[in-house]
């Protein structure tokens, strides 16, 4: 595991953009399971790092700090990139209240 960089201090946790995440997939992405395309370790949307202050949203993995998506919208167009993320689970069911 890497020390946190300086984007760590800037971050907050997956759930300060699962809203925006939430209007492209339809879902919410909360509990989806990402894995990091950097260093492999599963986690879930919610404990990522979320950067929202910039021109789109970034979200970084908690252990290494790999870049696992991108989510920018403008008026005409959304886009999402998830070429650092090597996967991501959604649960066919709610997880238990």
């Amino acid at each position: 595991m890497n020390p946190p960089s300086e984007h760590s201090s800037n971050a907050l946790d997956g759930s300060a953009a699962a809203g925006q995440f939430a209007e492209v997939f339809a879902v919410d992405v909360s509990t989806v399971t990402v894995t990091c395309g950097g260093c492999n370790a599963p986690a879930a949307f919610a404990e990522q790092h979320a950067f929202i202050a910039g021109p789109g949203t970034v979200i970084r993995c908690r252990g290494c700090d790999h870049i696992v998506a991108r989510l920018v919208q403008t008026p005409d167009e959304t886009w999402l990139e998830l070429s650092g993320s090597a996967s991501w689970r959604f649960p066919l069911t709610p997880p238990p209240s």
